[in-house]
């Protein structure tokens, strides 16, 4: 197997994981309603399009550069949706 094969595997791997988790974080979501578990269901999914699209794309290809972007929302989401759940919780009490 080569290297770029090996790669594409991983890739794979990880694109699975990560939409595995938005499905696991969805469960908690709809049985809750928290919008913290949402919002951690679309970070995953967005990085499970990142691997994708970089599993898809060759390694000598410039717009792999941009697939990186997909990122920034995905942990920004995360962040925002942490600091809305802690502060929210420090409102209620």
């Amino acid at each position: 197997m080569t290297r770029w094969g090996v790669v594409v595997y991983l890739s794979g791997l990880t694109t699975m994981g990560s939409l595995a988790c938005g499905l696991f974080f969805v469960k908690f979501w709809w049985r809750s309603r928290d919008l913290l578990f949402l919002a951690f269901a679309i970070a995953f999914w967005l990085l499970a399009a990142d691997a994708t699209l970089l599993a898809l794309l060759p390694p000598q290809d410039p717009r792999r550069v941009w697939v990186y972007l997909l990122r920034i929302p995905a942990y920004l989401l995360i962040v925002l949706a942490i600091i809305r759940k802690n502060t929210s919780a420090a409102n209620e009490e």
